[in-house]
């Protein structure tokens, strides 16, 4: 049976990391870190994850405010609302929860908040310097799933990867941090032989990717989209997939894209759904807030600093 990565139990470790971080930051005559989440319109879902955040962050000593806006807001007047929020010195960090609505350019509204700001990593200066291995902000899925690797000691130096998705938030920076050199400047790489899949990819193609692979990242939404005789054994998975379905009970569940029961039996290592990068996609965010605070009131009021990372 595969060894179970446990999100909750890491996060819950990072989130003591850092409630004793933050609390020797504001001992040094810091003000606490400060979050804004921005919520556009009436979404259950979204509602759920920015309380989840508020509520952990306000657990470690950051002050979060969740700022609500009708579905009727125009593009203009919330990039507007974000810009002030850029510039007030006493906020750290903003993070825009997606998705926006329909009539909105989520792309405009994303490159409205000010990149040592952008908590989400989802501005394309974040998204650039990433890229090209300079310090920046990483999106918090992505970011949780390499946090996990790392501390569940997940070997990944010439190791072959599969990642199961190619979005510019989970995908792409999965893949990025995954093949890039350790040596270079934001010290993220894991030197990785990476091939990234998407919905075009033949279903038996995507199996032959997979049986290949030491490392297999899925973030489709397509429920049980990885099966057992895809994974090589001794393999790690890694589940990113968040799907609402009703069970055969006709009560709702959350499952993500791999057949759990099955794949427990022949990977190395797998992430459950729930309780696996969800939990840690929080924690990342939190430690974002934490980085940006730290960047922006040492630039404010330069002096020496404890490195807290």
């Amino acid at each position: 049976m595969a060894r179970i990565l446990d999100g909750n139990a890491l996060a819950a470790t990072v989130k003591d990391e850092l409630k004793d971080k933050i609390e020797n930051w504001v001992n040094l005559g810091n003000r606490a870190p400060s979050l804004r989440c921005i919520l556009v319109g009436e979404d259950r879902g979204s509602e759920t994850y920015v309380n989840n955040i508020k509520r952990a962050a306000s657990n470690i000593g950051i002050n979060t405010q969740v700022l609500k806006y009708e579905s009727t807001i125009t593009e203009a007047q919330l990039i507007q609302e974000i810009k002030t929020l850029n510039d007030d010195g006493t906020v750290d960090a903003i993070l825009i929860q997606l998705p926006v609505p329909e009539t909105m350019n989520e792309r405009n509204v994303c490159n409205a908040v000010a990149p040592e700001k952008d908590v989400d990593g989802f501005h394309i200066v974040n998204i650039g310097q990433l890229c090209v291995d300079m310090p920046s902000f990483v999106p918090a899925t992505a970011l949780a799933v390499i946090e996990i690797l790392k501390r569940s000691e997940i070997e990944t130096f010439g190791r072959n990867a599969v990642v199961a998705n190619r979005s510019k938030n989970i995908g792409l920076p999965i893949a990025m941090i995954l093949h890039s050199d350790k040596r270079h400047e934001n010290g993220l790489g894991m030197d990785a032989t990476v091939t990234i899949c998407h919905r075009y990819t033949p279903p038996e193609q995507l199996k032959v990717f997979c049986l290949n692979a030491d490392i297999v990242i899925t973030a489709t939404g397509i429920p049980k989209l990885i099966k057992a005789d895809m994974i090589k054994p001794g393999a790690t998975v890694i589940d990113v997939g968040l799907t609402r379905v009703i069970d055969e009970n006709g009560k709702p569940r959350f499952v993500g894209d791999v057949d759990y029961e099955e794949v427990v039996k022949v990977a190395g290592a797998v992430t459950p759904v729930p309780g696996g990068v969800g939990p840690m996609t929080v924690a990342m965010l939190l430690q974002n807030t934490f980085q940006a605070a730290m960047q922006l009131q040492e630039k404010a009021q330069p002096k020496e600093f404890e490195d807290f990372f």
